[in-house]
């Protein structure tokens, strides 16, 4: 994609439809003359930074509409461009005359993403903090919007960066042996490099294990139902979601197909995923239905295993359990129908392995919903989401601090060898490479072409 910052750009900056207005934001070194040049009112290149001015947009002798223009004077703007944003009335029809009036003037469509790759290419914020604004953007829980947030004031880009910068240092110190090669002298105390590395690993290894919390709070974390059939699998949905979602019948097998619905719990989005009863299947649908069941279950980070106790004996239990929990997957065995079979808790928890939770409800009579609701919750995040806490919630800046912290494997493995300094110079050349790549201080057009197509028009 070809992207040319000294173009003026034009896009609508909120949602498609009709609403009560619409903003139209123009940026580039012409968006004041061009804004000026339809507009009717005060002379908007004699105004001051960020003030709003009242005005009419005129093409011609015809009034398209009575309008708000905000002006940012660069560099102090989003863009660190001369920015102009136009609040109109929410109609389409005025929207599209707006923007093609602006086009006729000098204006050109913004390809997605175009206003936030410019205030990266002109120093506002770094790559990370660029992507951050997207995902801020996508953001549907509390947790969600507050890890974007912090990501979009400095994250971990700022964590890495002073490490990074003495890294930078060592690496100039062993290219300056390379120019003293023969007088066999050692600029970069070695002892020291190998502490820089094992600071800079550790901060690393502590981000890499974070994206497992951080890719769940970003995408929501999947949590799936599954037990026999006619054990309340669908009705516990129903009570936790407090809608009738998913049908209920006496019959089994009813749910035959998954269903996925969110749930958020103190600012946490769980995907449900009500499943197929879990059974030798009587025709070939069921079967279908029971092995996306166990599909499912693999991909889970979360298992919700529900059983009637009226109907469920603790070796089926313990049977079905082992079949279905693997190692390291939190699994929280549901005893449902407490409210018509008695219930010994010591009984059930005596047959489940170790790290198995058991609690008891009542799905149809919706009794200790909101104590699964925390348990749920608990099992999950408590404990593990830290307010000061750097998530990485991006696949690329997981795969950039995989391949960063093995570059910094080898070069600690080079010093214990004793490698000559143009081996271990290539080793921290290529450290310092992919950690530029999560900042920006290495891009290529793709990878930008990338990242900032993914984004909406307008931002």
């Amino acid at each position: 994609m070809n992207y040319l910052t000294q173009d003026t750009i034009v896009a609508l900056a909120t949602p498609n439809g009709t609403g009560a207005i619409g903003v139209i934001r123009l940026s580039g070194p012409d968006a004041l003359s061009i804004a000026n040049s339809v507009f009717e009112g005060k002379d908007l290149t004699q105004q001051v930074s960020h003030t709003i001015h009242l005005g009419y947009i005129i093409d011609g002798d015809l009034v398209l509409d009575e309008v708000l223009a905000s002006l940012f004077i660069a560099p102090r703007s989003y863009t660190r461009e001369n920015v102009v944003e136009i609040s109109c009335h929410g109609s389409n029809y005025i929207i599209q005359s707006i923007i093609k009036l602006l086009i006729r003037k000098g204006a050109r469509s913004a390809k997605p993403g175009e206003f936030t790759l410019r205030a990266f290419l002109n120093g506002q914020f770094d790559l990370s903090q660029a992507e951050a604004v997207a995902d801020l953007i996508a953001s549907d829980s509390k947790a969600s919007q507050q890890v974007a947030l912090q990501q979009l004031r400095g994250g971990y880009s700022t964590e890495l960066q002073t490490l990074r910068e003495q890294l930078v240092h060592f690496a100039s110190m062993i290219e300056l042996e390379l120019d003293f090669s023969e007088e066999d002298v050692e600029f970069a105390n070695r002892a020291q490099l190998k502490q820089l590395i094992h600071d800079l690993t550790r901060v690393i290894g502590k981000l890499i294990q974070s994206f497992e919390l951080g890719n769940a709070i970003k995408q929501g974390i999947n949590t799936v139902i599954a037990g026999r059939p006619n054990a309340g699998k669908s009705t516990l949905l129903n009570a936790l979601l407090n809608e009738e979602r998913a049908i209920v019948s006496h019959i089994a097998g009813t749910t035959r197909d998954t269903i996925e619905e969110t749930l958020n719990i103190n600012g946490i989005n769980f995907r449900l995923i009500d499943t197929a009863g879990i059974r030798e299947a009587t025709d070939a649908i069921e079967q279908i239905g029971v092995q996306k069941t166990m599909e499912k279950i693999s991909q889970s980070a979360l298992l919700l295993y529900v059983f009637d106790v009226e109907q469920l004996s603790l070796e089926e239990l313990q049977r079905d359990i082992e079949t279905l929990h693997k190692q390291g997957l939190p699994t929280i065995a549901i005893a449902n129908k407490v409210d018509l079979a008695p219930f010994n808790p010591e009984d059930y928890q005596s047959v489940l392995p170790e790290g198995v939770t058991l609690t008891a409800v009542s799905a149809k009579a919706k009794t200790h919903i909101d104590d699964l609701k925390q348990l749920v919750y608990n099992t999950t995040i408590q404990g593990r989401l830290n307010g000061n806490e750097t998530l990485v919630t991006n696949i690329r800046h997981l795969e950039a601090l995989e391949k960063t912290e093995q570059a910094l494997i080898k070069t600690l493995q080079g010093i214990d060898l004793q490698v000559t300094s143009d081996f271990l110079a290539m080793d921290i050349k290529q450290a310092l490479h992919y950690l530029g790549e999560i900042t920006g201080a290495v891009t290529t057009d793709d990878l930008l072409d990338n990242i900032f197509s993914k984004f909406c028009i307008g931002k």
